[in-house]
């Protein structure tokens, strides 16, 4: 999972921000840590929020519902002896 951050003068995932600011295109003084670890520490209480077994049950039904359906939608060749 990206980590995705929204600032004032800046929006877009973290490892880019960090690019940036190491090419010198933007000015560590005018990027508020605050801000980008209070984004952080959202994301850390939804994803602790989340039920990691019950999205992995659904995950699994779900790409065995997508493999049984994928194959029904091939074309059928009947063998030949």
């Amino acid at each position: 999972m990206r980590f995705r951050v929204d600032l004032d003068i800046f929006s877009g995932p973290l490892d880019l921000l960090f690019y940036l600011v190491r090419k010198h295109e933007l000015n560590i003084l005018d990027i508020p840590i605050a801000k980008v670890i209070e984004q952080y520490m959202e994301l850390l209480e939804v994803l602790e929020a989340i039920d990691v077994n019950a999205a992995g049950d659904f995950l699994e039904l779900a790409s065995r519902l997508l493999e049984t359906k994928s194959r029904l939608l091939l074309p059928q060749h009947e063998e030949q002896e």
